[in-house]
């Protein structure tokens, strides 16, 4: 009688192996998104459906005809660009005009992304870059975009004072608030329940914290993403908006600090290596992210807070090295 044939890995250990592949985990997060994003166009229409249609095309697109150019193999089959497309579509307002899409998905995939040698090489979230790129070159249309004959749930707030609202977002009218008499003219607590499930003002990915939540608890449950960053990320913005005198639970909800925390600063690529320093990324994101709303001219600060910890990732790796297999601390 034989032995049966069986493939052995020759090798020196430690053996590692995962379950996941790439392609699994884009998926995975795909998934994840998926219910905050259908919700989305359920909710805005066929304009939220027109700029997924577009931001996902674009950089498939964008990725298909760079590595044909440049003689590579494909890549776009790994989920990591479909992954981009719906994140920038995600963090950018239903009414964002279609050039402006076309724009921010095309620097997404080739600044963020393809010219640092693709997928594990970029330093930043690429689709972050995008939607800095038009934010800081077109920030008067991007601004603009939510008023454009959309929805409104904000609640008169006329009759306390105000002659007109001329913010989309409840970020905004909080931060106009702030800026001319430090106090609010709405309740902030009254937010909360839009906000968890229907807020029809700003960006695609606010539409629905709870549903954000959810995919991000799904994620962590499967061991894809690590606990640590969105907790460090929304706990410090808790905490620094109750050292600011505001309210914490409006501060998280509010805005792309649930989507920045769960889908945003946990990739991978551009996150720590290390438990502890991904602890110390995701405080550092939800500092700049907290403090930048209330002393900024911008008070959506997610973005450029991401990317600012992006760079930063690398220095926090070398003050927080995880223990290399086989090797203990010298004498």
């Amino acid at each position: 009688m034989t032995e049966p044939l069986v493939s052995r890995v020759v090798g020196p250990p430690p053996h590692i192996s995962a379950p996941d592949t790439g392609r699994a985990i884009m998926l995975w997060v795909v998934a994840a998104l998926s219910p905050s994003a259908l919700w989305a166009m359920a909710t805005m229409g066929w304009v939220a459906v027109q700029l997924f249609v577009v931001c996902i095309a674009v950089c498939l697109c964008t990725e298909w005809l760079w590595n044909r150019l440049s003689r590579r193999p494909q890549t776009i089959v790994d989920g990591s660009a479909l992954v981009t497309g719906v994140l920038l579509a995600m963090t950018l307002p239903p009414r964002t005009p279609w050039w402006m899409a076309v724009a921010a998905a095309l620097v997404a995939m080739v600044l963020g992304k393809l010219v640092f040698g693709g997928l594990g090489h970029n330093l930043f979230n690429p689709a972050l870059v995008g939607r800095a790129f038009v934010a800081l070159s077109w920030g008067g249309v991007l601004a603009e975009a939510p008023n454009r004959g959309w929805f409104r749930t904000l609640p008169d707030v006329t009759g306390d004072g105000h002659d007109v609202i001329s913010g989309a977002t409840r970020l905004a009218v909080a931060a106009a608030d702030r800026a001319s008499d430090g106090a609010y003219g709405f309740d902030l607590a009254d937010q909360y329940q839009p906000l968890l499930w229907r807020n029809l003002e700003g960006s695609l990915g606010e539409v629905s914290a709870a549903l954000l939540i959810l995919g991000g608890l799904v994620l962590i449950a499967k061991g894809i993403i690590d606990w640590r960053i969105p907790a460090g990320y929304i706990g410090t913005v808790a905490v620094v908006s109750l050292v600011l005198g505001s309210d914490p639970v409006f501060h998280v909800l509010a805005g792309g600090v649930m989507l920045g925390a769960f889908f945003m600063a946990t990739d991978y690529v551009t996150s720590p290596m290390s438990k502890t320093g991904r602890l110390v990324y995701g405080i550092g994101c939800g500092l700049f992210n907290g403090v930048g709303r209330f002393v900024s001219p911008m008070p959506e600060s997610t973005t450029f807070a991401i990317l600012f910890m992006n760079g930063l990732a690398p220095l926090i790796d070398r003050f927080f090295r995880p223990r290399t297999f086989g090797w203990v601390k010298s004498k």
